[in-house]
C-alpha cells in the first residue's frame, strides 16, 4: 500500500456556504490536511496576488461559469485578455473560479480530484469523476445569496 502524503496546511479562498467548496474542504480534511478557510468575497486582493492562482490556465478557466454576470452573457470570459480578467474580478469576486487554494506558497485554481490527490493528496479516489466545481443547482437555478460582508 502507498504511503500516504504528509499533511499539509491548505488555506482555502471560498465563497461561505458554497455547498461545493464545503464537500471539497471535508474532502482535504479526510486526507488529512489542515484547512484554513477564509472568505474570498472579503479577501483584499490585488493583481498581482490574485494572478498568481491562475498560473499558466487560460483566461476562460480563470473564471466561475457559474456567477450572474457570466450566466446573464454579460461578461464572456473568451473575449477577455489577462489585464482586463483581473479587473473584472477585483471588482466582482463572484467572477473567480472557486476555490483558490494555497500550500507553502504554492497557488491553484479550481478543484479537480485528480489534479488535488496529484500536488497535495487526496485520499478519495472514487471521486476522480466526480464534478466538485460546478454548482450543483443547475445552470436554471437563481444564485445562492451573496454572503453579508462585516
Amino acid at each position: 500500500m502507498p504511503e500516504s502524503p504528509a499533511s499539509m496546511i491548505v488555506v482555502f479562498y471560498e465563497k461561505p456556504g458554497c455547498a461545493n467548496n464545503t464537500r471539497q474542504k471535508a474532502l482535504l480534511a479526510a486526507a488529512g490536511h489542515t484547512v484554513q478557510a477564509k472568505n474570498l468575497l472579503t479577501e483584499p486582493w490585488c493583481a498581482e496576488r490574485l494572478r498568481a492562482f491562475f498560473g499558466d490556465l487560460p483566461v476562460p478557466q480563470w473564471f466561475n461559469p457559474s456567477a450572474p454576470l457570466i450566466k446573464s452573457g454579460a461578461v464572456n470570459p473568451a473575449q477577455l485578455d489577462a489585464e482586463t480578467a483581473l479587473r473584472l474580478m477585483l471588482a466582482d469576486p463572484l467572477l473567480i473560479r472557486r476555490p483558490l487554494m494555497e500550500v507553502a506558497g504554492d497557488c491553484r485554481v479550481g478543484f479537480d480530484p485528480t489534479a488535488v490527490d496529484a500536488w497535495i493528496g487526496l485520499q478519495s479516489p472514487a471521486l476522480r469523476d466526480e464534478d466538485l466545481e460546478s454548482c450543483r443547482k443547475g445552470q436554471a437555478a437563481q444564485p445562492c445569496p451573496v454572503p453579508a460582508t462585516t
